[in-house]
């Protein structure tokens, strides 16, 4: 029988953790005839009881491990966490809210046995999602795609089976220090096929990705695979010096023909600031790439686990 474990991120989902356990394992118990199955779950430090009802699904079943942060160290890091402790034939990731359905989990397996080392399951909204919200995911990955040499399919979720041989490119050559695992995944290449899902609505509490994290995603996702934004910065820039060159020389003729500069006080003051902003902004594009570099050259470790409950405790980096 094959070994298959299934990584599951978890912060403060107390309400709801417990009917996805069930859900899930309903449908994992369909497919016990020919699948062993390990459910891992990583447990991003959180504030409410989520570790106490996870601790008690553990030790109801050998199967379920936990795998406790010593902190929050956000979603990417916490699946690397689970790729890093799982040692099964296959691995399962998706999120533990219901969104991802496990309903699919079928049908990865039989993309799996049909000799697939990647099966990424695609998204498609509901109509209970907002067209606002649909809109910006399409022009994310519209975005990605048109900065970056990898090509990411439009609704590409961290909903995703991999071989054993994919996990461990992941253990021990891919140690980014800010991961963005859509792109890496693509990027590992192997062979691999697409499943499409519709999102359903959360089982419980509330969704941890707010405005502001889903803009730092997006410009993580970009600096890791691209390097277009600098080389825009500095085509803008060479077009900037060549229209202040030609503007310097219409000066020069306007002052030996007419006798004098003409009065321009406010275009001065408009192109000023004009000029500054582009700057500022090129040194924000610029300072990305460079506290990227920092971060890796710092090397700090991507998580480190405080306890390991259930299971067969392994600890790794």
């Amino acid at each position: 029988m094959r070994v298959i474990d299934i990584v599951l991120p978890v912060y403060n989902e107390e309400a709801g953790i417990e009917l996805f356990h069930r859900e899930l394992t309903a449908v994992l118990e369909t497919l016990a005839d020919r699948y062993t199955f390990r459910l891992i779950y990583v447990l991003d430090r959180s504030s409410d009881d989520t570790f106490g009802v996870l601790t008690r699904l553990a030790r109801a079943s050998d199967h379920v491990r936990i795998v406790h942060l010593a902190r929050r160290f956000g979603h990417q890091a916490s699946l690397m966490a689970g790729l890093d402790h799982a040692s099964g034939d296959a691995v399962i990731m998706m999120d533990s809210d219901l969104q991802h359905p496990p309903r699919l989990i079928p049908e990865f397996l039989a993309r799996f046995e049909a000799g697939y080392d990647v099966v990424q399951a695609v998204r498609r909204y509901g109509h209970d999602v907002g067209v606002v919200r649909r809109q910006l995911s399409a022009l994310f990955y519209r975005l990605q795609n048109a900065l970056s040499p990898v090509e990411i399919a439009s609704g590409a979720a961290d909903f995703r089976l991999v071989s054993r041989r994919v996990v461990r490119v992941f253990q021990e050559g891919l140690r980014e220090q800010s991961p963005f695992l859509r792109g890496l995944f693509q990027w590992v290449g192997f062979n691999r096929t697409e499943v499409p899902f519709v999102s359903a609505e959360r089982a419980a509490g509330v969704t941890k990705y707010r405005w502001r994290t889903l803009l730092t995603f997006s410009i993580v996702g970009i600096v890791s695979f691209s390097k277009v934004p600098l080389r825009l910065a500095a085509l803008l820039g060479f077009g900037v010096s060549i229209m202040g060159i030609a503007y310097a020389v219409w000066l020069l003729w306007a002052y030996v023909v007419r006798g004098g500069f003409p009065p321009g006080f406010a275009s001065l003051i408009l192109v000023t600031l004009v000029i500054g902003g582009l700057q500022l902004m090129f040194l924000g594009i610029l300072g990305e790439y460079v506290g990227s570099v920092f971060d890796e050259v710092k090397r700090r470790p991507l998580y480190i686990v405080d306890e390991i409950v259930g299971g067969e405790a392994r600890d790794r980096r």
